[in-house]
């Protein structure tokens, strides 16, 4: 690949349903900087979706459209990045096809969300194929741009691990160098944690939206973990083990971060006035979101739009890596 041309990265979201905070600052915002930098795929990944909702996905064509507002309103540009539908573009499932004849079972079965997710999801049955096959379909995703980097959080790092193996494998089966050996891309944003202390995630009912009114938000603060070693408002706390600090270090000016760090040690300020001065500046900072996405939405009436050229573009790349694989296994 020539020096002069931008490095390639792929990233999507499953549309499962509304996007809350720990989208928008650890996914989002890495988005938007990339964006700048490398030639991005940014895709819905709606055919994900189907892995855990295929017993009603009749809600996921409106969570695509809704979820690319909220990528629009989080800045990022059709103009910068293309934006498509996973399912528009069936060389992913043709490649998901291919390369599911040659990945060993053992290598699906020992990826670390495989069981993280089934032991979630208890209410859903999960015992099915393409649940298990999905780490394939996602290498799919990314092998088919012959992405350089994969933008992900330290517990993806094994699904990027497996998509090296995959590319590794085909390539060597079939004498070719067909595929790139993506790098996984840590993001540098704190890890923004769910009400609870556990992972952000709908399944843990721990979230803050990025729709929720401001009396939501409110409420779902003053619910939030502090030191549990603080029992009065007299008592010296620690502020590094409350989740209400570490959204403080987000979303709080410095040096109000570093004061209410050293009232919290020396019992100056409670547990009640900190969370109130998370508030303020939490709900500054969604507010200006929710705004550009009011915007936003008067801008983008038909998302299918973005969706029809994102798709063009995605599939002019799409079809001659599947040429190239078809070649490289001499099947045409």
């Amino acid at each position: 690949m020539e020096k002069s041309k931008k490095q390639r990265a792929i990233s999507g979201i499953r549309p499962t349903g509304k996007l809350h905070l720990g989208h928008l600052i650890g996914v989002l915002d890495n988005w938007r900087e990339m964006q700048e930098n490398f030639k991005c795929f940014f895709f819905v990944a709606d055919w994900h979706a189907l892995t855990t909702e295929y017993d009603d996905p009749s809600k996921i064509k409106v969570y695509s459209k809704e979820m690319v507002l909220d990528w629009l309103a989080a800045g990022i540009d059709p103009e910068k990045g293309i934006i498509f539908l996973q399912s528009d573009i069936k060389e992913h499932a043709e490649l998901y096809l291919m390369l599911s004849m040659i990945v060993p079972i053992p290598w699906l079965e020992r990826v670390p969300s495989y069981k993280e997710i089934k032991e979630e999801l208890t209410n859903k049955d999960l015992s099915t194929y393409g649940f298990l096959g999905y780490p394939v379909l996602q290498a799919s995703d990314i092998l088919i741009y012959k992405a350089d980097v994969v933008p992900v959080g330290i517990d993806q790092v094994p699904h990027v691990e497996l998509t090296r193996e995959i590319a590794r494998r085909f390539n060597n089966l079939y004498g070719t160098e067909t595929f790139v050996e993506p790098q996984a891309k840590l993001t540098v944003t704190p890890k923004l944690l769910g009400l609870d202390g556990r992972k952000m995630g709908k399944s843990y009912n721990n979230c803050i939206y990025l729709s929720d009114p401001r009396e939501v938000v409110s409420e779902k603060v003053m619910h939030m973990m502090t030191d549990p070693l603080r029992v009065k408002r007299s008592d010296c706390g620690d502020p590094e083990v409350s989740i209400v600090f570490g959204y403080h270090k987000i979303f709080s000016p410095h040096e109000k971060v570093k004061e209410i760090g050293e009232k919290c040690r020396t019992a100056q300020i409670g547990c009640v006035e900190c969370k109130k001065e998370l508030i303020k500046n939490l709900w500054g900072y969604l507010e200006q979101f929710q705004f550009r996405r009011s915007d936003i939405s008067k801008k983008w009436k038909d998302v299918d739009d973005i969706f029809f050229e994102g798709g063009k573009k995605a599939r002019e790349f799409s079809s001659k890596t599947i040429k190239e694989i078809k070649e490289a296994m001499k099947i045409i």
